[in-house]
């Protein structure tokens, strides 16, 4: 009998065990279900080749991860980044085609990776490369969901050793059955990100650097640069008896500053190899721009013109000759007013800048982007007979500038909402479309007393108007008000006996944005859980420390996760919620949560 107690005991001791190790063995970020090897397609590389190498992934089953081309811009791509090395340069990577898929938490069908997928790449090694052996490091950045969760994306870090030998020695090809199977069709060749890296490998630096000119040429058709032309009006409207080769040089010392302004911006990100990458998303910078938007605005508004400091202008005697120097450093200002503008052309070139951390390539390049964007400027100084010819008055032109400073507007609280609350950022158009079709068509009074332009203004405005109220009628209705957790917060509730309901989630989970978007705006939720603390905890950033506490103290293990806490201060553990589900599933389930004892 006691023979039979003690199987039975340690029976239910290796159960118990077993079952630990399974939760145990419940998988937490991606990595813990993709596997990935990193191949060579030779045993030695020449200096001066183009090298190709494989990245395989093993994705277990019941998982998968999203491909190279989702079909929406909020999902985790995957993708391989090579890890920066002085000679080397990413020709190219080819990406399989993912497979169609449709999951129970989202309404359209998903583009992602299952089972076994392979990643080419090509890589160029310079001739100058050091021989010997040596690493190639790459970054696999990746995110595994099941058909309810998604786990927290990974970054793989691969590491393959290497020899690099001299251009005519002989290399032997290897890990061909794996190279073989690459087929044009099933794949998607794609350049290294950034543009301005391909235009210089694939161009050439002298086009390379053609391109770049012109796209400072073409940040003037910006509208806020627009305030740069009646500052440079300013300086050179008085100067038509000089002669021509004079006024040209004074020009050209104009210019040669704005050109110095956006040089040092090269400069220090090639000394630094950064982008100003955080600065540039602090609220505080966002903010910033915001106001400079707000002001160059007004200005559009004619409530102010916008002039160089009194210090300066009171040095520059350019009827005179004199003031090179105060010339000079009016362009570096006068550079300042196309910051706002420059976007994604600067932030491009930065970033290639930075990559290189070429001194010299980086003044160069910021140098002659800066001349694109200071050609009219010098054409205006130049011939100043231009300048008298420049409508400086006209009910059309006061129109115009009105519509910029609309715009202007807008923009301004684009950034100023970035940095105050980013979720609002989606009324900004709708909002700037409608109150500047209003305005621009039927209260501004510019324009008035011409009836052709009275009538356009009107036609404007409607069309104006109507796109605004078809952005707006695209936007989800209010969902519901959520608070961000805190433990004060939390434990308040329940000492007052206040159900509680909190929803775990992350800016990179697929099934939480079906959450906000579907579950959350409806009114019958809404209505049923308004007697309800309603909390939300970011789990965005997965294995922090606050993440990790937080995880441990209700136990979870992906996003989404929605919990219930009854009035008693118990969770409704069998009510606890997985995945996506649709409002009616969750009213089913928060029913079941409060109706437990």
């Amino acid at each position: 009998m006691s023979g039979k107690v003690n199987r039975l005991f340690i029976q239910s001791i290796l159960l118990y065990v077993f079952a630990s190790l399974t939760v145990l063995a419940k998988p937490v970020s991606s990595a813990d279900v993709v596997k990935v090897e990193f191949r060579s397609s030779t045993d030695k590389i020449n200096a001066g080749s183009i090298a190709r190498f494989a990245v395989l992934i093993s994705i277990n089953k019941g998982w998968h991860v999203n491909s190279y081309m989702p079909v929406s811009d909020e999902l985790i791509t995957t993708k391989i980044d090579l890890v920066t090395k002085e000679g080397i340069i990413l020709i190219n990577t080819q990406y399989p085609k993912g497979k169609s898929v449709k999951f129970s938490f989202t309404n359209k069908p998903l583009d992602v990776y299952e089972g076994n997928v392979i990643i080419f790449f090509s890589v160029r090694f310079s001739e100058h490369f050091k021989l010997g052996t040596d690493t190639l490091g790459a970054v696999l950045t990746v995110q595994a969901c099941d058909d309810r969760v998604c786990l927290a994306p990974s970054e793989i870090y691969l590491k393959i050793p290497i020899q690099v030998v001299g251009k005519e020695e002989k290399v032997t090809e290897i890990n061909q059955e794996i190279f073989s199977s690459y087929t044009e069709k099933d794949f998607v060749v794609t350049q290294k990100e950034n543009p301005i890296e391909d235009m210089f490998n694939r161009k050439g630096s002298l086009l390379a650097f053609l391109a770049i000119f012109a796209l400072g040429l073409a940040l003037n058709l910006t509208p806020c640069v627009y305030p740069m032309l009646s500052v440079t009006v300013s300086l050179f409207g008085s100067q038509s008896d000089q002669a021509l080769i004079r006024i040209f040089i004074k020009s050209v010392i104009y210019v040669l500053g704005i050109a110095t302004m956006y040089s040092i911006l090269g400069v220090t990100a090639a000394l630094s190899g950064g982008l100003f990458g955080g600065w540039l998303q602090s609220p505080w910078v966002l903010a910033g721009i915001a106001f400079l938007l707000f002001l160059l605005a007004l200005s559009s508004f004619g409530l102010y013109h916008i002039q160089l400091p009194f210090w300066l202008t009171s040095r520059i005697d350019i009827s005179k000759g004199s003031g090179f120097i105060a010339l000079y450093l009016s362009g570096l200002v006068v550079g300042i007013f196309a910051a706002p503008c420059a976007g994604p052309p600067v932030i491009a070139l930065l970033t290639f800048v930075a990559t290189t951390r070429n001194v010299t390539l980086g003044f160069w390049i910021f140098f002659i982007f800066a001349l694109g964007l200071g050609l009219p400027y010098l054409i205006l100084g130049t011939f100043s007979g231009l300048l008298k010819k420049i409508p400086k008055s006209g009910s059309w032109l006061v129109w115009i500038e009105h519509i910029f400073g609309v715009i202007l507007i807008g923009a301004g609280l684009f950034y100023l909402l970035l940095a105050i609350s980013p979720k609002d950022v989606i009324y900004v158009v709708p909002i700037t479309l409608v109150a500047g079709g209003v305005f621009l068509g039927f209260i501004d009074s510019a324009g008035n007393e011409q009836a052709l332009l009275r009538k356009i203004k009107w036609v404007f405005g409607i069309v104006v108007v109507l796109i605004g109220i078809l952005q707006a009628s695209s936007l989800k209705s209010e969902g519901i008000r959520w608070e961000k957790y805190s433990d004060s917060a939390y434990e308040e509730a329940v000492e007052n006996g206040m159900p509680v309901l909190i929803d775990f989630y992350a800016d990179w989970c697929i099934p939480c944005i079906e959450l906000d978007q579907n579950t959350w705006t409806d009114p019958e939720v809404i209505n049923a859980t308004k007697d309800m603390l309603r909390l939300k905890v970011d789990l965005t950033v997965f294995d922090s420390r606050e993440s990790e506490a937080i995880r441990k103290k209700f136990n979870i293990s992906g996003v989404p996760t929605i919990v219930f806490i009854r009035p008693d201060g118990t969770e409704a553990i069998d009510s606890r919620i997985v995945g996506y589900v649709s409002p009616k599933e969750f009213i089913g389930y928060l029913k079941q949560a409060m109706s437990q004892n």
